[in-house]
């Protein structure tokens, strides 16, 4: 296809130059405004100032420019309707062919600190919208780049003159995309401005990061996306240093891994298995921290994810390369290390930035009768404020272990009964149908010692038998939420047995 005139209009700057000369060298005609115009001129490229073009100047403080017939005339005219080219000539109207288009940084904008609610609004793009979504409509004769990374395709395929329309047609719904994702977050953030509750609507534009081989199950298809408020496309928020593929699952573990292990300010290492933690612990090194959370049940942590919250050494590689791991997640890695790991060729090495930068405020969880959304879970008890329910008040080092122990409650399937003692998770019973089975399942699991640890309970106990599984297992003190109507019955049973009990009036559902 022939191509006379451009209309470019750019806040990101990025590879303009070489794009202005490629249109010059195709004798394009370019339309500007603003600071694109500027910015080509200075580097000497021929340009014409839409005003100039349309014979009507830039006003209201440059919110009105290209919002004129001679601009969208030219843009929407369908080239094979005799009809619309002569109104097109009635008006003295030009064909534009090339929309070459990126938008305000309203997102950047917004996310500054300290930017006042009129700088934000004065970063919506009117003009450039419209300008993408009329030329992509009509596809078959405009063609539209939104993304300065298309530029290098665009002067390929020019050169070529092979620019086919199911090439346009895939450029214009990039652009439907991009406007769409452009308004979702315009309307997200009036959505917040506007109050704390959850709104009305919500809008939710996710980029695809990575493809993944299939989804929990072979017969199913799945990929990485990320909200295109936090992230870019292929801006991945970690990097694999080594293994093979990523599988669906191993995302889903991974992030149990990373949200657990950071909790903690202390070097600790969780491992995880089918999203539940089967080794958790603190300890003064990396190192010790892998080798305490290891003992807390070696044989489910085969074939499991481990995470760190520390640089992995040389010494904690070393006793990783003794067991099978599928992943191993930490913020980085030594090159010692990576000498080590990467010599086991299927071991996935994910380096992770902590934290995640803009991890989302809200979960999803889709169902046959609607799209459940909630808050995360971000909740931490202050167990200096504790309610303590018992007789005997637990002492400073059952204190340490119940803020421990209740940590990984809020990461584990519910319902949930952890034990544990010296910041080392000793057993777990996760996902159960009843709280007692929780209990009896966490005794059973436990490799360690259940003397003198702690128990936690991610919800009251409705009845003192799951507590009595607890106390026959010499478990010394007990962190549970409250509230149940039996907690006068169960508070006795902690007495009788001479136990610690507190409240935090806090639960940790996990469904």
């Amino acid at each position: 296809m022939s191509l006379t005139r451009a209309l470019v209009s750019v806040s990101d700057k990025t590879g303009l130059e070489e794009l202005g000369k490629a249109l010059k060298r195709f004798n394009i005609e370019i339309l500007s405004t603003g600071g694109t115009a500027r910015f080509l001129k200075e580097k000497d490229l021929p340009v014409t100032d839409v005003a100039d073009y349309t014979g009507f100047p830039e006003m209201l403080d440059g919110r009105v420019k290209t919002l004129h017939p001679k601009i969208h005339g030219g843009i929407l005219a369908i080239r094979s309707n005799k009809n619309h080219l002569k109104s097109l000539e009635e008006h003295s109207i030009g064909l534009i062919d090339l929309i070459i288009v990126n938008l305000y940084p309203f997102r950047e904008t917004a996310r500054k600190k300290g930017v006042s609610f009129e700088e934000v609004i004065e970063n919506i793009d009117i003009g450039g919208p419209s300008m993408l979504r009329a030329g992509s409509k009509n596809y078959k004769d405009v063609i539209v780049i939104v993304d300065p990374a298309d530029y290098a395709w665009l002067i390929e395929h020019l050169q070529k003159n092979d620019i086919t329309e199911q090439d346009k047609l895939r450029l214009a719904v990039k652009a439907f995309n991009h406007t769409a994702a452009y308004d979702s977050a315009i309307a997200n953030w009036l959505n917040g401005a506007i109050g704390k509750d959850l709104p009305e609507e919500i809008h939710v534009t996710l980029n695809r990061l990575q493809a993944m081989r299939y989804g929990e199950n072979p017969h199913q298809q799945a990929a990485l996306y990320r909200t295109a408020d936090v992230a870019r496309h292929q801006d991945l928020p970690f990097e694999q240093l080594g293994g093979k593929e990523l599988s669906y699952n191993n995302i889903v573990d991974m992030s149990s891994a990373y949200d657990l292990v950071t909790e903690f300010t202390q070097p600790a290492c969780i491992i995880i298995k089918h999203t539940n933690p089967c080794g958790a612990a603190t300890g003064s090194s990396t190192a010790d921290a892998y080798a305490r959370a290891f003992k807390t049940d070696p044989v489910s942590s085969y074939g499991g994810i481990c995470g760190l919250n520390r640089e992995l050494d040389e010494a904690t590689a070393k006793l990783i390369a003794d067991t099978f791991f599928e992943v191993i997640v930490a913020p980085s890695f030594s090159t010692a290390a990576l000498d080590i790991l990467t010599k086991k060729k299927n071991l996935r090495l994910i380096r992770v930035d902590r934290p995640v930068a803009g991890e989302p405020a809200l979960e999803f969880h889709d169902t046959p009768f609607g799209m459940l959304v909630q808050t995360r879970d971000a909740q931490t008890e202050d167990l200096k404020n504790i309610r303590v329910a018992t007789r005997r008040a637990p002492t400073g080092d059952e204190v340490k272990d119940m803020d421990f122990a209740m940590k990984i409650c809020k990461h584990t399937k519910s319902n949930t009964i952890i034990i544990a003692k010296s910041a080392q998770l000793v057993g777990v019973g996760a996902g159960q149908m009843s709280r007692v089975d929780s209990a009896k399942i966490a005794v059973m699991k436990s490799n360690l010692s259940t003397k003198g640890a702690v128990g936690a309970s991610d919800a009251f106990f409705p009845f003192p038998d799951a507590l009595k599984v607890l106390i026959d297992a010499g478990v010394t003190a007990v962190v549970q939420p409250g509230g149940s109507i039996r907690d006068e019955e169960v508070i006795k049973t902690a007495d009788e047995a001479g136990i610690a009990m507190v409240f935090t009036g806090i639960r940790h559902f996990k469904h």
